[in-house]
């Protein structure tokens, strides 16, 4: 279906039908109106109608009460259209992407489909109930070239020149939005593979043939044109289909991208798809900058150039009265502008709240009456949808704003860092609703909602909630309440909205913060306490190993522990070691080739055979490695089990202590290895977020995982040892979800290819499921396993028995070997 909206992940058809959606390939395919053959629809009074091509002469259609009622209706359309012809001719822009109102001007008195007339209807005529698409062949060939310009002015002036290389989509991205993607975890890797320099504006031209030839002719003639233009060299091509995807993933990713600038002055929504005929577009362009500069502020530019529909969001503050009627102010200058270069208001989003009081200024009086004939002929008693395109609310009602009169914030002082955001309440208004984490394969967002389909377990639903506790929607106390607790429980830390939501959306980070108040109210239960402190008593209990597993070596005990616990019995838990990793005294490094190892609770009492192998792996590669423990003994602790309880003030003591500790090899800015990525990461991500400060800082960016430094070393030349080929000569891998959140998955798969002969092959899995303790408590195991068998398991099942199984998380091995039998290796 060639209607490819950047939201296709989240979009649907209904919805697409509903406001005569476009997407990038409108050029080549048209828009919905252009895409829909037949709709079967409810009328309000309950009547269900077939809408299709109907024809001249209305007597073939028989004489039974819906056919009746369907011969009624197109012969009042079409009185209408008669009536107004001669109006619509004189006002309807015509243009490819003109969405504004109802569909009139495409009603024919030699026969129409009646279908056109309910896209872009926005739900105000019928209740769609089937829709039938015309569908087009897939291009055999696809390639894509990136224009890159100085200004943006040059860059719109030039798409009237590009589409006559008959492209299939001229798409553009300006300064802003480019640097906002680099500064985005997920973006940023594929803004290096396609971006060269610092342009101020790219134009992402892409065309379709049947062979390689036409789309490289394409190319071809694509970089003579900018050479001929001024900008010889400008054009980055790809013909690779992986890149291509890449490219397009950030052009999609357009709207959330812009809505991630932090602050309380967001790029707002309210003329962002005004469309004008390309032989405007840089004039209007310019117009647009100039009426941003008369109101103070700015806008973000990115559109589908090749029809002249421009996405522009100007930045304000919709909490603030004078930046709501800024709004109003700027929205009239530029349905002024936009009519003066004979374009539309509405490009391919439709009227909604915003735009459908303008109809009657862009289209005049009679048209607008004509609507409202209209509407009374599908849906006389005016229910369906009020208030859109006929009937319009002012666009600066704030009534219906999100952020209504007297919205505030007020709740109990943060204990974690949110100045970056403007406080939490920032941090949590950073969603902006676009449903990128209701997506069901691909990447790992949102683990919960991929089980269980809920809005509550996902993290808009999460976001959406904390927002109204915070702003006191839901009551008083909502912020520590059980319900809330209840749309919190199952996050499960994943860190995957951190890097895969558009907007940024730390919903990990937020957990902890809600569990930090929650607790202080409510306290925490005996297994909250036994996973917390895990670091504190591990030193003690490991010296009574029979004791410490005996919960998993007595019958019935497991069952009387998950009674009293609430640890299943359907799992064993993790076996303390005899053999625990005992640090030896800190060795004094040769200069210049010293690391640090942190190892980490997890790996010092439960699987000590890492630290001994990373220790082992490091030093035959020439390093001198120290593994610092503090003057009391306890091993160091980077806090992450009291941040999984909300216990923030207990975490800050373990990184109060890990910082003093590490402070002499900070300072001469000596890597600090680690072995468990939660733990690991947890330097990067939430010891900064704790206590930030210098050393914090430091910390945070001399902390890497093993693979991340080997790789380094690696590429740099400075890794002094040769692997020798192993048996079996396969190897498959599962990334933890932290080190997925932050992009290290290519550094494991580097240091393995480093090993002569071994074939390593990436499951596409999202999270294991077992997240910590989540898949060892009671009431989440069926969860988990269901988490677990999305992706993971099926996918070490089909391996061959002798393949390894790579998983860096202890967690993610647990749950392998749980749900499979094999034993999966760091």
């Amino acid at each position: 279906f060639p209607v490819d909206v950047a939201t296709a992940g989240q979009a649907t058809i209904g919805g697409m039908a509903g406001n005569n959606s476009a997407g990038a390939r409108s050029i080549r395919y048209g828009i919905m109106a252009d895409n829909v053959r037949s709709i079967d629809g409810v009328l309000a009074d309950g009547t269900e109608l077939h809408f299709g091509y109907t024809p001249p002469a209305l007597a073939n259609l028989s004489d039974d009460s819906h056919n009746q009622r369907y011969r009624d209706l197109v012969t009042r359309v079409r009185s209408l259209y008669a009536r107004e012809r001669d109006e619509l001719d004189a006002h309807v822009p015509r243009l490819l992407r003109n969405v504004a109102g109802y569909n009139l001007h495409r009603v024919s008195l030699d026969g129409h489909n009646m279908a056109e007339l309910l896209i872009g209807s926005e739900g105000t005529l019928a209740f769609f109930t089937e829709i039938e698409l015309a569908l087009a062949p897939l291009p055999v060939s696809r390639a894509l070239g990136v224009c890159h310009f100085p200004d943006l002015r040059s860059a719109m002036d030039s798409v009237r020149h590009i589409v006559e290389l008959n492209p299939t989509a001229v798409e553009l991205i300006d300064r802003t939005l480019l640097d906002l993607a680099r500064e985005n975890a997920a973006f940023s890797r594929a803004l290096s593979s396609f971006i060269q320099g610092a342009p101020d504006a790219v134009l992402l031209v892409e065309f379709s043939g049947d062979t390689p030839d036409d789309t490289r002719r394409g190319l071809r003639d694509l970089a003579a044109l900018m050479s001929s233009m001024g900008f010889p060299g400008a054009v980055v091509k790809a013909e690779d289909q992986a890149l291509q995807q890449r490219i397009w993933s950030v052009r999609k990713a357009g709207l959330n991208i812009v809505m991630s600038m932090k602050g309380e002055r967001k790029p707002v929504s309210f003329i962002e798809d005004c469309t004008v005929p390309l032989e405007h577009l840089a004039e209007y362009t310019d117009r647009l900058t100039d009426i941003f500069g008369t109101y103070g502020t700015t806008g973000t530019f990115y559109a589908h150039a090749s029809v002249g529909c421009l996405h522009i969001r100007p930045m304000l503050n919709l909490k603030d009265e004078k930046d709501v009627a800024t709004m109003r102010a700027i929205a009239s200058d530029v349905h002024e502008a936009v009519s003066e270069f004979n374009g539309s208001h509405s490009g391919e989003h439709g009227d909604g709240l915003l735009r459908s009081e303008f109809l009657e200024a862009a289209l005049g009086t009679s048209i607008v009456q004509a609507f409202g004939d209209l509407k009374r002929c599908f849906d006389p008693r005016g229910l369906f949808n009020p208030g859109k395109i006929v009937g319009a609310s002012r666009m600066d009602d704030r009534s219906l704003f999100r952020y209504r009169p007297g919205y505030a914030a007020s709740h109990p002082a943060p204990v974690l860092d949110w100045s970056e955001w403007g406080g939490f309440t920032g941090a949590v208004e950073m969603c902006n609703n676009n449903g990128a984490c209701r997506k069901l394969t691909g990447g790992v967002m949102c683990p919960s909602y991929r089980v269980t389909g809920s809005e509550q377990h996902v993290t808009r639903g999460r976001a959406n909630s904390l927002r109204l506790a915070l702003t006191g929607q839901l009551g008083a106390d909502a912020l520590s309440a059980r319900e809330m607790y209840e749309t919190m429980d199952l996050c499960i830390g994943c860190k995957a909205c951190r890097s895969e939501c558009p907007t940024g959306v730390d919903m990990a980070r937020m957990k902890i913060e809600f569990l930090h108040h929650y607790h202080r109210r409510h306290g925490l239960s005996l297994r909250d306490r036994l996973t917390a402190y895990l670091p504190r008593y591990a030193p003690w209990l490991a010296r009574l190993p029979l004791l410490a597993n005996a919960r998993d070596g007595v019958p019935l005990l497991d069952k009387l522990s998950e009674k009293v616990v609430g640890f299943t019995a359907r799992r064993q838990l993790p076996a303390w070691r005899r053999d625990w990793y005992r640090p030896t005294s800190n060795v004094r490094e040769r200069s210049g080739r010293a690391v640090v190892l942190f190892v980490d609770t997890f790996n010092t009492y439960f699987e000590p055979d890492n630290a001994r192998a990373a220790k082992h792996v490091l030093e035959r590669a020439g390093y001198s490695v120290a593994v610092p423990h503090p003057v009391d003994a306890r091993p160091l602790c980077c806090g992450r089990t009291f941040l999984n309880a909300g216990l923030v003030e207990e975490a800050k003591s373990e990184a109060r202590r890990l910082i003093t500790t590490l402070e002499p090899f900070l300072q001469r800015g000596l890597p600090v290895i680690g072995l468990e990525p939660s733990c690991l990461l947890t330097l990067r991500d939430e010891v900064p977020a704790m206590m930030p400060g210098e050393l914090a800082t430091a910390l945070a960016k001399s902390a890497c995982t093993v693979e991340e430094f080997l790789a380094r070393e690696a590429e740099a030349g400075r890794l002094d040892v040769t692997f020798a080929a192993i048996e079996p000569s396969a190897a498959l891998v599962h990334g933890h979800c932290h080190q997925k959140a932050f992009n290290l998955m290519d550094t494991v798969e580097r240091v393995l290819a480093l090993i002569p002969g071994l074939t390593v092959s990436h499951i596409e899995s999202g999270c294991c499921g077992m997240a910590g303790s989540f898949g060892y408590e009671a009431e989440h195991y069926d969860l988990s396993m269901r988490m677990a068998e999305v992706d993971l398991l099926p996918a070490v099942r089909r391996s061959a028995p002798e393949t390894w199984v790579v998983a860096d998380g202890t967690s993610c091995r647990r749950q392998i070997f749980d749900g499979t039998g094999r034993e999966a290796v760091h």
